[in-house]
This record gives C-alpha cells, structure tokens and sequence, in this order.
C-alpha cells in the first residue's frame, strides 16, 4: 500500500511540475510579447468606444514622439491625443470612430508634437464589433515622416528644375494641357528670354552664365504664389502662367520684374548686366486656347527681342 501512495505521489508530482513548466513558458512568452509592444518603435492602442470611451492600452512609444506625458494624458482624458490631430485630418478620425472607414486601407494622418510640428503617421486599424454595432478600435500607428519627405523630395525632383529650383518645363506642359482641357479660367501667359546668354557664356564660361540664370529665376520666383507659377521652360527661357488674372495684372507684374532686373544692374560692380526681353498673352478663358496664347506671348517676346539687339547695337556706336 505504501508503494502505491508513494507512485500516486510521484505522478500527481510530475503532473504538477509538468503543469507549472507549461506555465512558465506561457508566461515567458506573454512577457516576449509585452516587450515586444512596450519596446516597439510603433504606437499600439486599443480605443473602447462604448459602453466608456477611453483607451485600455496605448504604447509608451507615442511619448517619445509627440510629448512626454502624453500616455498618462491620455489615459485620463482620451482626447487629449485627438486635439493634436491636423485639422484636415480630423474627418477621418471621426470617421474611423463611427465605423465609416474602410479599415482595409492604411490611415495616413498627421499629428503635432510639443515642438508644433505635425509628424506624418500611417495607421492600420481593426474595427471590434458587439451585436453588429462597433464598440472599439484596436490598430499599430507608425511614423511615416521620413517616407514622406523622400516622396516629397523625388516629387519635387520630378517637378522642378535642378539649377534653378524653378518649376521645369515637364511641370509647365503639364499646367498647360490642365488649363487647355480641364479647367477652365481667365489666365496670362508671360513669357522671358535672357538676351547674350551665349555671349556671357563665352567670354566668362559656362559657371558665369549659369550664375546669371539663377539670378534671373531669383526675380522671377520672387513673384511666384498659387496662382502664378513660375518655369523654367528652356536653357534661358523663362515662364509664367497668371491664372484667374487680368490683362491689368499681367501687365503690372511684367513692369515690377523689369524694375527688379534694372536695380540689379544698376549696381556698377557687376561684371555683366542681365537683359531680358518679355512678352505676354491674356485670355478670358484658357480651355482651347493655350497653345495659341502661348505662341502669341512668344511672338511678342521675340519682337521685343528683336528690339533689344538694334537698339543696343545702335547704342554701341
């Protein structure tokens, strides 16, 4: 009997620790994944919408990124987080909240930090639902700035001109082909040439002349804003595209930059003075007619060009 009590023992032992190793390792394991969330770079959260809105987790991550306290904030007041939220962003958050969202596409959003800059944030979110009425939002929000900031450099890349930072002739075209089928609007069209490029270009070399081009597109830009976009549409070919103008305007932007270029060569210790010949072309509507307002700014331009040279060539006798 003594035997028996003593392997009933024995087993109900092994079965004991068999039971505390399986536990040990659960708990090993749940611990890996408690690191893994406290330490992970992303922000992991989990939003009870109803019966009580508040967070039951947010990751500690979130406070090195927008503010240090922001964890504990938010945990007492959830929309603590959402008053940091952009205000063009702030639609979507709502909507992702009421289940009006298709959760199967990345959230890109934008969030402010102490500093007052808004960080870009990409989050995939999953919606929990009770009784088909949604209750909560569980998800892992990453920072994306640096993401966006390459795109948003090889989008300028695409879009610009390298020496001069001016808009470049693929984006011009572009804006044209807009105006000439999409939208329709009162718009200028001025168009720039820098006279004796080529000649500069000899006499002091290429640098000089590229120099020269940069000063020339640093008048231009300083007129630039939505609805003038300034190009570089060739080697010393400048233009410009007045949208929703008048011919009043076109004409006064037109006078103020040939003043800008004439201060600039008023300055006697100037190794070259930059001239420029201009023309323009004003219509009261763009759609069909871009082309020809263009070729019209040309042909004006070209003229004035013409000009220029005689009289200089007059002036030189």
């Amino acid at each position: 009997m003594n035997v028996l009590y003593f392997i009933l023992g024995m087993v109900f032992i092994y079965g004991v620790y068999q039971l505390w190793q399986k536990i040990q390792q659960r708990m090993n394991y749940l611990t890996t994944i408690s690191n893994l969330v406290e330490y992970s770079k992303d922000i992991i959260y989990y939003l009870e919408l109803k019966p009580v809105f508040k967070y039951r987790y947010l990751s500690p991550s979130i406070n090195s990124i927008l503010s240090p306290n922001i964890v504990e904030e938010s945990m007492r007041n959830p929309y603590t987080a959402f008053e940091r939220i952009h205000p063009e962003d702030l639609p979507i958050l709502m909507k992702k909240t009421s289940g009006g969202l298709d959760y199967n596409q990345p959230i890109i959003q934008r969030w402010k930090n102490d500093a007052g800059e808004y960080i870009w944030f990409e989050e995939h979110a999953t919606p929990i639902y009770q009784r088909g009425e949604i209750v909560a939002i569980q998800g892992i929000i990453r920072n994306i700035s640096d993401k966006v900031k390459l795109q948003k450099q090889l989008e300028f890349k695409v879009s610009h001109d390298i020496l001069t930072s001016l808009y470049n002739r693929e984006y011009f075209e572009t804006m044209m082909e807009r105006y000439d089928h999409q939208v329709n609007t009162p718009i200028s069209i001025l168009v720039f040439d820098l006279d004796d490029l080529k000649k500069i270009n000899d006499r002091y070399g290429h640098k000089v002349g590229d120099q020269l081009i940069k000063e020339a597109a640093a008048i231009l830009k300083n007129f630039s804003n939505d609805d003038v976009i300034v190009s570089r549409i060739g080697g010393d070919e400048f233009a410009i595209l007045m949208v929703n103008s008048t011919p009043e305007q076109a004409e006064a932007i037109m006078a103020a930059i040939q003043r800008q270029f004439d201060h600039l060569n008023g300055d006697g210790n100037r190794l070259y003075k930059i001239h420029l010949s201009k023309g323009y072309a004003f219509g009261h509507t763009s759609i069909g007619k871009m082309e020809d307002l263009f070729i019209e700014a040309d042909n004006q331009m070209y003229r004035e060009k013409k000009y220029n040279k005689k009289n200089r060539f007059a002036n030189s006798w």
